[in-house]
């Protein structure tokens, strides 16, 4: 589990423009025209036609892209009844879950209105704003009332994430827990630890999956709920616990688990014992899901009950149950099909596909991200948080089931065109940069900073080895770091990491031998490689060069040729490789990953050059799970213009189909052709890309330079970069204004280079 620090949280939700979220238009708002059709008069007409056919709101509104994240802040999970404005926050972070998992915007909603009636009042009001409401930290038992309010009230999809969300997940899991155990729903002896929403929610959703309600004992912190509770005033007992009473001799949560298959802890850590869990019925199946602690922790379950199948809600244990898996994918379907309710039979839809995703064979990208090998079994009862498929997954069938059920908007579904149009939605370029973290952490490596002393390193290492996604090397004085650390006031041990000063080293003598046997023939004498190994850069690709280090992260406080020079002399290229190349990552928010190339090497390619450049960028996308298609661009299409620079272009698209038949290759074609495939189709039918292009070769390095730049700058566009191919070893070159992410994460792509590096060819 990550270390977050109070001082990063509060940094984080102050820099630039303070909170996580803002509004940002849709439409063009140019010119006076463009205001006219926005506001007035313009807006008049989707407003007569909203009037005449209140369903054309989905067509001329937002409405049915947006939710509603609604709490009175009375149980944030964690904090308690820390009110509604304190909640706010937390409202915000589930907004950027719903836009980055499902492309859903999100307006957050704090209500102060503790009481439930005037909670739902003011909720039913906004009825005509949003296309669903999702209910959040709102606490039980009037949680029960203010949904169940609202659904009735409402024709819009009313869903408390804190009950719902979690009793879809957790019933994914039992559904295929019970399979691998061999046991039947029907039959299943269920013991709930735990009366609070979420609990309740879950048994009646278990029930819902097949689970007896005489089968199912729930205990509360005054013991189970059974028959005779309901003598005894001095217990308080609400109706909503009323429905869960038994008949039954236990009383205390240790009578409760003798011989049952099954227990579901929604309680607080530590309250279930080994002694407990060994008087469970054979091979059980435990849920213990408190947060962030269980009650019982995961690995004292397993030694306990090797023959148990074990699931938790913390990310470091096998089978998460991760709310992040439903919320989003559910409201993705709803609100695709205008569903005015997300009913039972669409949780059951939703809970019945992460099932079955579970037991499919997982894809290489996410065994990759986790460093395992995943398959369905024990280990492995519901998707990961970080599998691209679960959008494409669940929003289909809980969209299905909305129409079977007779809740939808519409009456015909594609369910196959719908899954389609989901692949593209989010280009899985956010979920590719998460799963590179993931995957970086799995096997760290050491990488050495020769800027060991600039504030920003430092505090990136901070967040690296609490993550642990690298083993940092920092260069330079010891004495000058902790100083620097002590002035920045930043959070890091140095104690867990190594400080290699150069000029001090016990290794500088031997790499200066090394480093005169390689350059001695080309100007370098010995005098001048004593020189050049007491700079860092040159240092640390020594380091490199000799396994003490997997790779380097430079450049902050350098020219990118003052890092790329000695990378080139000392590491030099990959075997087979003629020569190295530039590569930024542009992280559009609607076409996905795109990656560009050449930008920061090659200044004027010939023909062979850009042929070479287009593959290494080819097969890289591989790394990146990006199927690629290649754009070989220029001012010219396909022979619009007898120009040199077009023939060079056209030449390497000659080149590299020659070399490799199977990649999709296509030029010289201009940008827009390249991007528009319809308007490839329509103009020119006998273009071979089979989609929009997502490699761009640029015909120099200017125009690449360039293009990124403008993407980053006016296009607003995440761009992560330059990432260095073609290099014998993994060599990150930094940009001189980068913040502390950015180096996390190209920390991170030279760890994973790292890692691919020391595969196996067989197992890549």
């Amino acid at each position: 589990m990550a270390k977050v620090r109070r001082r990063e949280a509060l940094e984080y939700h102050t820099q630039g423009r303070p909170g996580k979220i803002e509004v940002v238009p849709t439409k063009p708002l140019t010119s006076q025209r463009d205001l006219s059709l926005a506001y007035s008069p313009g807006v008049a007409e989707p407003c007569l036609a909203i009037r005449d056919d209140p369903s054309e709101a989905y067509r001329y509104t937002a409405r049915g892209n947006l939710v509603a994240v609604i709490t009175n802040g009375t149980a944030v999970l964690g904090l308690g009844n820390i009110g509604p404005l304190a909640a706010k926050p937390v409202m915000e972070g589930k907004g950027v879950l719903f836009k980055k998992f499902a492309d859903i915007d999100v307006f957050d909603l704090e209500i102060d209105a503790s009481d439930p009636e005037k909670f739902v009042e003011v909720v039913a009001a906004l009825e005509p704003t949003f296309g669903g409401i999702n209910l959040e930290d709102v606490k039980a038992p009037e949680s029960f009332y203010v949904e169940e309010a609202l659904r009735k009230r409402m024709k819009i999809p009313v869903f408390h994430d804190d009950q719902h969300g979690t009793a879809i997940i957790t019933g994914a899991a039992l559904l295929n827990a019970a399979h691998l155990q061999d046991k039947r729903i029907e039959d299943l002896k269920v013991v709930v630890s735990g009366a609070g929403a979420s609990a309740v929610a879950c048994s009646r959703f278990f029930m819902s999956l097949g689970v007896r309600p005489e089968h199912l004992l729930m205990a509360d912190s005054s013991g189970v709920l059974h028959m005779g509770r309901a003598d005894q005033p001095e217990i308080r007992l609400n109706k909503v616990k009323a429905q869960f009473l038994r008949e039954t001799p236990a009383r205390t949560l240790a009578d409760a688990l003798v011989g049952a298959d099954v227990l579901l802890g929604l309680s607080v850590a530590g309250l279930v014992t080994v002694d407990m869990v060994k008087t469970m019925a054979e091979r059980p199946i435990i849920f213990a899901l408190a947060n962030p602690d269980p009650e019982i922790p995961y690995e004292e379950a397993k030694l306990a009950r090797p023959d148990a199948i074990v699931a938790t809600g913390r990310s470091d244990t096998n089978n998460q149950v991760n709310n992040v898996l439903g919320f989003p994918f559910i409201f993705r379907g709803a609100l695709d099909v205008r569903a005015t309710a997300i009913t039972e039979e669409m949780k059951i839809a939703a809970a019945r596909s992460l099932a079955e995703l579970a037991r499919r064979d997982v894809p290489r990208v996410v065994n990759l991200a986790y460093g395992a090998e995943f398959s369905f079994g024990p280990d492995y009862i519901i998707p990961k948080p970080f599998d691209p498929r679960v959008l494409y997954w669940v929003a289909p069938a809980v969209a299905k089931a909305a129409v079977e059920s007779k809740v939808a908007g519409i009456t015909t579904f594609d369910e196959e065109a719908y899954r389609e149009r989901l692949r593209g939605l989010l280009g899985q370029s956010s979920s590719v940069i998460r799963r590179f973290i993931k995957q970086a952490s799995n096997r760290p490596q050491r990488i050495v900073f020769p800027e060991g002393d600039d504030p920003r390193v430092l505090s990136a290492c901070s967040i690296l080895l609490d993550e642990g996604v690298a083993a940092p090397i920092l260069l330079g004085r010891s004495e000058e770091i902790h100083a620097v650390v002590e002035e920045h006031e930043i959070d890091i041990d140095l104690a867990r990491l190594e400080i290699v000063d150069p000029q001090r080293d016990d290794m500088r003598h031997e790499y200066v031998e090394r480093y005169y046997a390689q350059r001695q023939r080309k100007g370098v004498d010995l005098k001048e490689a004593r020189r050049h190994m007491r700079w860092r850069n040159h240092f640390g690709m020594m380091m490199v060069q000799s396994g003490r280090a997997a790779g380097i992260v430079s450049g902050i406080n350098a020219h990118y040729p003052e890092v790329v020079r000695p990378a080139l002399q000392i590491l030099g290229l990959a075997p087979g490789v003629r020569r190295t190349a530039g590569m930024y990552l542009v992280l559009h928010h609607q076409r996905g990953m795109l990656l560009f190339a050449d930008t920061t090497v090659t200044l004027d390619a010939n023909a062979e050059a850009l042929a070479d450049i287009a593959e290494m960028v080819a097969d890289a996308a591989s790394t990146f799970d990006v199927t690629p298609r290649v754009a070989m661009l220029s001012m010219s299409s396909f022979g619009s213009v007898r120009h040199p620079e077009a023939s060079k272009v056209a030449r390497a698209t000659e080149l590299l189909r020659h070399r490799r038949p199977e990649l999709e290759v296509e030029g010289e074609i201009q940008v827009n052709v390249a991007l528009d495939h319809a308007l490839a189709q329509e103009t020119f039918p006998f273009s071979k890309l089979t989609g929009p292009a997502n490699v761009l070769v640029f015909p120099n390095l200017d125009a690449g330079n360039i293009a990124y730049k403008l993407m980053r700058e006016l296009g607003n566009q995440r761009v992560v970069g330059p990432v260095l191919l073609g290099m014998a070893h993994p060599v990150t070159v930094l940009e001189r204004d980068c913040d502390v992410d950015t180096i996390v994460l190209m920390t991170a792509l030279t760890v994973v280079q790292a890692q691919e590096r020391a595969m196996p060819k067989a197992a890549q």
